[in-house]
């Protein structure tokens, strides 16, 4: 008889913005005995060590805070990595800093590394690659493959192919993009000149909290669509010492930021329609929910939950929530009848259709 895989616990750890050194942890879930470990940050000596060239590596950062995702039929999960450390200072660390600002694919039974893919090489921004990666089964370009997307914080959104970390494509879902002129076909982002970080503090686009963040993304098989909170918005990045955290970031008070739901076309990149977002854009994290029944589902920035057409994005209905957006909308069956929930403040609202 052939002993089945063991039920298996996996979490990563907090802290980007400080010292650390991130990993990955996978716990047998009926002992709490720990399986196997994948370290995001490398010691001395180990493979992609030479990706350090200063003192930073012992705390190089490499958070791993947001929830991975998996794909059963390969055994394969994917776990997005954070910044390096310090965040906004890289005199001591030169390099590309693997595998800091990277969605690492492990075999999930061992922690075995199968591929990695780099969104930001030597970011000195912040710009750390914990946004949920969306795994989807799509055609792309004239035939089926098994895709990974991910609106990035860097203001870029990626397409790879999650079997083999192939770079399929990438393209910004901003304007406000000042870093880099696009990526090659080697996966590689073409810098553009002035933006390293200065103790006198450059301007640099996305600002610090990203043109996007941890809240979810949805795509829909229906509409072929990506659907994203997105923010056009600028930050003055200073270089700042390791005993102050090596980060600053604060936003332009002369360029005031935007937020928008998007949705984007994964083969070109090419935003199909927009709904902007009026009011302070730290009062909306919400997530975004898309469904078969051809509607996407968001928090509003004015405190508004919504229901749009998926095609066009026409709003179909709102109603007044009064509330700071922190949480994303999911939805589920009961009896038969569909549901979609949504935290608001102290309150959990769920609708359901007549």
């Amino acid at each position: 008889m052939i002993e089945p895989p063991p039920l298996l616990v996996i979490s990563g750890i907090a802290g980007g913005d400080n010292p650390l050194r991130g990993f990955l942890t996978a716990y047998r879930a009926t002992t709490g005995e720990q399986v196997w470990r994948f370290w995001t940050i490398p010691k001395p000596g180990e493979p992609v060590s030479e990706t350090w060239k200063g003192n930073a590596l012992p705390t190089g950062g490499g958070a791993t805070w947001l929830t991975g995702s998996y794909d059963n039929e390969t055994d394969t999960l994917y776990w997005a990595v954070g910044n390096p450390y310090p965040a906004t200072d890289g005199d001591e660390r030169e390099g590309t800093n693997l595998y800091s600002n990277c969605v690492i694919a492990l075999e999930a039974k061992t922690g075995k590394l199968r591929w990695f893919y780099q969104f930001t090489p030597h970011d000195l921004h912040d710009w750390d690659a914990t946004e949920p990666l969306v795994l989807v089964d799509a055609e792309y370009r004239g035939k089926p493959r098994k895709l990974m997307l991910q609106a990035n914080r860097n203001g870029f959104m990626f397409v790879l192919d999650r079997t083999t970390g192939e770079f399929l494509f990438a393209k910004p879902f901003v304007k406000k993009m000042n870093w880099s002129s696009g990526y090659g076909a080697d996966g590689k982002p073409r810098l553009l000149p002035g933006n390293n970080v200065t103790a006198a503090g450059v301007k640099g686009c996305p600002s610090v909290r990203g043109a996007t963040n941890w809240y979810a993304t949805s795509f829909s098989p229906d509409t072929r669509l990506f659907y994203v909170m997105a923010v056009e918005d600028c930050s003055i990045y200073r270089q700042t010492s390791r005993e102050s955290q090596g980060y600053e970031g604060v936003r332009d008070p002369g360029d005031p930021g935007l937020k928008y739901l998007r949705a984007l076309d994964i083969q070109t990149g090419a935003t199909v329609w927009e709904i902007p977002q009026e009011g302070p854009q730290e009062a909306n994290y919400s997530g975004v929910l898309s469904t078969a029944g051809g509607l996407v589902f968001y928090g509003e920035t004015g405190g508004g939950f919504a229901a749009v057409d998926a095609k066009s994005g026409k709003t179909l209905w709102t109603i007044h929530g009064n509330q700071a957006w922190r949480g994303c909308p999911m939805t589920y069956m009961l009896n038969g009848r569909q549901y979609i929930a949504v935290a608001s403040g102290s309150n959990i609202l769920t609708f359901a259709l007549r």
